[in-house]
């Protein structure tokens, strides 16, 4: 990757040119080489080449924010400015004289200055491009304009085929972008993500695995698939991966599928304490199909409670014990559980799905040198598209493979594939790590500042991305809590506590995660703003006025951290 030089004081620039360019482009690096660290992207001679392989590439560069400025030259300037401005980050203007380079930095902020070498004075040449450099923009009026160059136009074909979708869509963009969104389950997906799985793989079927395809034409979405089984592998240092999964739900319940038969015992964390419905939840498959058994956390210290696990374990003696968790917010210790599974002759199982981008980042220890079987969504804390995945040991490998496909699914959504391989690239990055450090640092944060001001926080506080308050004293329960924290613009969920005596329709207490507002950038400042928004909204639930008030506040600090602005049709 082309960089400027680290020892230089002088401001950095790029500059490239096609041949028809060439001759101007070396004058101009004389001209301005004491004044700015020129980096030239080519051409090196007049030798004829092609003009939008230079303006891509300086156009990207500047895009990604490599360089603050960058001159393009050809011979008329109209082939290169229609090239750089083809990315919708960049404002290539085309200018003639000192006026138009003067309202091209000062009304249109352009990001790069095109030139005609083949119609443009050399010295007039020096003076545009030096106003250019030395005019700052307006900003103003101007600032609310060049936000607008931008923009893609938000789906221009569903907004013509289906205008009510369109709207529905950019109705849910603009909730996404102008609400603080608290749900623990939930996250912002890349640009990128979005792009992987709204694209053509959608029109594939693809039964079976990679390379041994029941259906032809497969040489590409095999290789998208091993490409996400192979990142996954590394990311988590898993024996084997299969990504075909829709869901988590689905993952568990290959899982049980691969190694178990109707009416053996499972044993999983209570869904009234914290665990998940396919756990062995009554009404869910898992519940229905297996004898299951439940485990919870201590009355006093809400923590799970290993030394009750482990007499039921081997008192029962269930076939597979499950870990994991939707609303425990302490660390789960992986090493116990394996040592409960021996001692109990069982299998173990973790379904790590709220806590996978953690984990990846290395926040939160992993289970998979622990587990037999690891199963886990691919959003929530790891910001892919909607799906699941099921991670396990090499001599399971054939029997999950099988449960999956013939088992309970046919042709996998290749299209959402695409997207997982996306994700786990992007959780490989120090970006993706940075956000998950800052969501549990948030958390914790969040808890103490609502801890602070008289709030009943479940065990006291968290260790990872989430924690549930207790509202049993408040004046709101749960119900009414979501409804009027969402009235004020913070989306959270009810959710029972552990020992709860009221109903899960209306339980006594809320559940808070930071996925999302830490994705958008906000840190522990942010969440002590944010707990005297939840706070003054819970102690005063009738007071419209102050709901009213918090709200605008809300929409404010969203606006200081946009996430989907770009998308919003208008």
């Amino acid at each position: 990757m082309t960089a400027p030089l680290q020892h230089s004081s002088h401001p950095a620039l790029l500059i490239a040119s096609d041949h028809g360019g060439y001759a101007l482009k070396e004058q101009l690096k004389t001209a301005l080489a004491d004044e700015y660290e020129l980096t030239d992207l080519g051409t090196d001679s007049e030798d004829s080449v092609d003009y939008p392989v230079y303006a891509y590439r300086l156009a990207d560069m500047v895009a990604r924010g490599q360089y603050p400025r960058g001159i393009l030259i050809c011979g008329t300037g109209i082939g290169m400015s229609i090239a750089a401005n083809r990315n919708p980050l960049v404002r290539a203007a085309l200018v003639t004289d000192q006026f138009t380079a003067r309202m091209a930095a000062e009304h249109n902020n352009a990001n790069i200055l095109v030139l005609g070498g083949r119609i443009t004075d050399p010295d007039q040449a020096i003076e545009i491009t030096r106003t250019w450099l030395n005019t700052p923009f307006a900003g103003g009026r101007h600032e609310r304009r060049v936000r607008q160059l931008g923009k893609t136009p938000p789906s221009p074909h569903l907004a013509v085929t289906d205008p009510d979708v369109f709207q529905l869509i950019d109705d849910e963009t603009r909730r996404q972008e102008e609400k603080l969104i608290m749900i623990a389950s939930e996250n912002y997906a890349s640009e990128a993500v979005l792009e992987a799985q709204g694209s053509v793989m959608t029109n594939k079927y693809a039964e079976g695995y990679p390379f041994k395809r029941y259906y032809g034409g497969c040489q590409f979405v095999d290789q998208v698939e091993q490409l996400a089984i192979e990142r996954a592998k590394d990311l988590f240092q898993a024996e084997h991966v299969n990504v075909q999964p829709l869901s988590g739900s689905a993952a568990n319940m290959a899982v049980y599928l691969s190694v178990l038969k109707a009416g053996d015992t499972i044993l999983g964390m209570s869904l009234a304490h914290g665990g998940h419905l396919t756990h062995g939840a009554p009404v869910s498959f898992s519940g229905i199909l297996f004898k299951s058994l439940s485990y919870g956390v201590n009355r006093e210290t809400h923590y799970l409670d290993y030394d009750e696990i482990e007499d039921i374990a081997l008192r029962e003696r269930p076939k597979i014990i499950v870990a994991g968790a939707s609303s425990y917010s302490r660390e789960i210790d992986f090493p116990r559980f394996r040592q409960i599974a021996d001692r109990a002759g069982a299998m173990l199982m973790v379904d790590m799905a709220h806590i996978a981008g953690l984990v990846a980042a290395g926040v939160h220890p992993s289970p998979v040198p622990y587990a037999d079987f690891v199963t886990t969504t691919t959003h929530k804390t790891m910001r892919g598209p909607r799906g699941g995945m099921i991670l396990c040991k090499q001599e399971y490998a054939a029997r999950i493979d099988k449960a999956i496909f013939p088992g309970i699914q046919g042709g996998p959504l290749m299209h959402v594939i695409a997207a997982k391989a996306v994700a786990f690239r992007e959780a490989m990055s120090e970006d993706f790590k940075e956000i998950q450090r800052r969501t549990v640092s948030n958390a914790r944060c969040l808890a103490r500042e609502l801890q602070h001001r008289d709030f009943s926080i479940i065990s006291g506080g968290t260790d990872n991305h989430l924690f549930l308050i207790d509202l049993t004293t408040q004046p709101v329960k749960g119900k009414r809590a979501e409804e009027i924290l969402d009235e004020a613009g913070i989306t959270a969920n009810k959710n029972g506590i552990p020992f709860d005596q009221r109903p899960p329709t209306d339980p006594s207490g809320i559940r808070l995660g930071t996925p999302m507002i830490s994705t958008r950038g906000m840190g522990e400042k942010e969440m002590k703003v944010i707990a005297g928004f939840i706070a003054a909204v819970l102690r005063d639930p009738d007071n419209a006025a102050k709901i009213r008030e918090i709200r605008e506040k809300v929409r404010d600090l969203c606006n200081r951290f946009p996430i989907y602005r770009e998308r919003l049709s208008n």
